[in-house]
């Protein structure tokens, strides 16, 4: 089981380490020192601006994957409640004055919402991440609604509904465990797009300060001087790229040693 987990989990322990310690071991001193080249106290030089590439590194990485796990986390906490209620109800009524909202949401362009919403109110963490949740919730609920479609029409559901079992307690103890392989293999794509978005916001400068330390405001504010100093836009792209590509390989993985469940009746 360690074997089959040690390659993605290295993908995903790198980049969450240095996101969630660097900052501890970064360094306080503000002081900058034009010298692209490596070396002179600099492991990976420094950037346009004269600050240390490996120093950003350790600072700019909280923000963006803080943000995309709360965010990911907050949207299954709100689509799945809504997707069960939706796919397991009888009340059409219900079912229509859930998804249709949702159906608006999802014909506007993702980034046309993140622009709008986020540049309300630059600079503050939360907002970016309610626009993040508020992206995604309709893919997630719909996909929620389709499990649960699906897995309520069996005979097992049917078999508990005549034992009187009441459908909270179905949805609970049976629909929501059927709809786990589904929601996993939901989750690492969903947790990717969130990081997409919160590193598209930062790129664009929406919802952050374009001088805060963040792995996709380096690649924007390097990106110009790529053949000077790649260091200062590889690095932060090398453990973007680590920790989405880490996520859907852990997931893949557990989807593969976990067999199908017959439904029992």
């Amino acid at each position: 089981m360690l074997r089959t987990y040690a390659v993605p989990g290295l993908l995903v322990a790198v980049p969450v380490l240095l996101a969630l310690l660097g900052p501890f071991f970064a360094s306080g001193d503000t002081g900058k020192d034009i010298a692209l080249t490596l070396g002179g106290g600099h492991w990976l030089g420094t950037d346009h601006a004269g600050r240390d590439v490996w120093n950003e590194v350790l600072l700019g990485g909280r923000s963006l994957v803080v943000a995309a796990l709360v965010a990911t986390t907050g949207t299954y906490v709100l689509a799945v409640p809504l997707g069960l209620v939706a796919g397991m109800t009888t009340n059409r009524l219900l079912d229509e004055s859930i998804m249709r909202p949702l159906d608006l949401l999802l014909a506007v362009p993702s980034m046309l919402v993140l622009l709008l919403l986020a540049s309300t109110a630059p600079g503050v963490w939360w907002v970016l991440v309610g626009v993040v949740v508020l992206i995604n919730l309709p893919d997630v609920v719909r996909i929620c609604r389709t499990s649960a479609l699906s897995v309520s029409a069996g005979p097992a559901v049917e078999a508990m509904r005549l034992q009187g079992e009441s459908r909270a307690r179905i949805g609970l103890t049976h629909v929501a465990r059927s709809m786990r392989r589904t929601l996993a293999a939901d989750l690492g794509v969903r947790f990717a797009g969130a990081i997409y978005l919160v590193a598209s916001a930062s790129f664009l400068g929406v919802g952050i300060s374009p001088q805060v330390s963040d792995w996709a405001a380096m690649v924007d504010r390097n990106r110009a001087g790529l053949f000077v100093q790649p260091w200062a836009v590889v690095a932060p792209a090398i453990l973007i790229v680590m920790l989405c590509v880490g996520v859907n390989l852990v997931f893949d993985r557990w989807l593969r040693r976990r067999p199908v469940a017959p439904e029992v009746v």
